[in-house]
């Protein structure tokens, strides 16, 4: 018999989660009538997340508001456990929705396990078969999909992972990545939206360089990692008509060495990190990109941006096969190689950025809530 009013709490905490998770929200909000959601933040990030939410008009119903200085990962999972365990029982959830491969989503499903509440994991699936790289989301991906009953793998080869791990067929829908749903919500939203960020950046009048974008965060590339990276920078800013800007996390162990070895460039712009929708804009306007991020590697290709991955390995493959990411590793020979190579070869650059973006078509979102809504006729 077809409930009329599913309880859905969709859960997430960090600014790559809300950026993934608001295409689910607001397509969830399109039927009142079927569905009695609800948002939960645990605040992993705060002030990086309260701008996803901001941008997307996203108001959430819980916030656990956990984000503490110095905070371990051991703390974070069990304040992350007790928070959930009054909100489920407050809710009383049908489905508890979580994603990809957070401390947040690892937690939230083993609470939501505890309280006997389906777990719907998005973006499921994607492995390294490394636990130590990415670490820790790895294993937070691994044991988040060991608990799920509802696996939606935004590519066919995450659904062969879960099904050479056991996952029953039935359990899993191949819906596309939602990255790529916001991407388009942002690109559209941005044609009406400018913000202070956005001011500066277009102050800069960057259509006079060709603009590289860097990010960096991985935990694996602090110390020697992170030097190797900066010294590549250095080389590759030696050409005059480049301009790299460098959105520096907040990390003591990022912070120091990018300020000893790049500080004082002229062509090297480092800025504070920017919001979701100042830093989409900037994906729009690169050259091509490096960076060690997960959701750049799935954003970028939709834009015809080619992307330079600082890692050995990744979870995303897709992309590798499909041509429009390249791993790169943290090897400084490398990175500049790799970075000329698109600077100065036009057949490399075309060939990677007219690349296909394997991770979906914008319409993820409304293939899980279409998944949702057959359960249980």
């Amino acid at each position: 018999m077809f409930n009329p009013e599913k309880k859905i709490l969709i859960v997430f905490g960090t600014r790559p989660e809300a950026i993934k998770m608001a295409p689910l929200v607001k397509e969830f909000q399109k039927y009142p009538e079927r569905y009695n959601l609800k948002v939960c933040v645990t605040a992993q990030h705060r002030e990086m997340l309260d701008q996803v939410l901001s941008f997307f008009d996203i108001v959430p119903d819980y916030d656990l508001n956990l984000m503490r200085p110095g905070q371990n990962l051991s703390q974070l999972t069990a304040d992350i456990l007790l928070g959930m365990k009054g909100i489920l029982e407050d809710f009383c959830p049908d489905f508890v929705f979580v994603h990809g491969d957070t401390t947040t989503s690892m937690a939230t499903a083993l609470a939501a396990f505890y309280n006997q509440t389906k777990v719907c994991h998005v973006e499921a699936g994607l492995r390294t078969f490394n636990k130590h790289s990415p670490f820790p989301e790895e294993i937070n991906r691994q044991i988040t999909g060991r608990i799920t009953d509802l696996h939606f793998a935004p590519t066919s080869k995450s659904s062969e992972n879960l099904l050479k791990e056991g996952t029953n067929a039935e359990n899993i829908v191949i819906t596309g990545n939602t990255v790529i749903d916001a991407l388009f919500l942002a690109q559209d939203k941005l044609k009406n939206y400018e913000d202070d960020e956005i001011k500066y950046l277009k102050s800069l009048e960057l259509t006079q360089n060709k603009v590289i974008l860097v990010t960096g965060h991985r935990r694996e590339n602090f110390g020697e990692g992170f030097i190797n990276i900066c010294n590549a920078l250095k080389i590759i800013a030696e050409d005059k008509d480049v301009l790299i800007i460098y959105p520096v996390h907040l990390n003591p162990n990022v912070q120091k060495p990018v300020k000893e070895i790049l500080d004082g460039i002229d062509n090297i712009l480092l800025i504070d990190p920017l919001g979701y929708p100042a830093f989409s804009w900037l994906m729009g306007k690169s050259y091509f990109i490096i960076t060690d991020s997960g959701g750049v590697q799935e954003e970028a290709p939709s834009l015809g941006i080619p992307v330079l991955v600082m890692r050995d390995n990744t979870e995303r493959p897709e992309a590798v096969d499909a041509g429009t990411v390249k791993l790169v590793g943290t090897n400084t020979e490398t990175i500049v190689r790799e970075a000329k190579s698109l600077l100065t070869d036009k057949e490399v650059y075309d060939a990677m950025s007219l690349a296909h973006n394997p991770y979906g078509d914008g319409l993820s979102a409304s293939r899980i809530v279409k998944a949702i809504n057959n359960v249980g006729e």
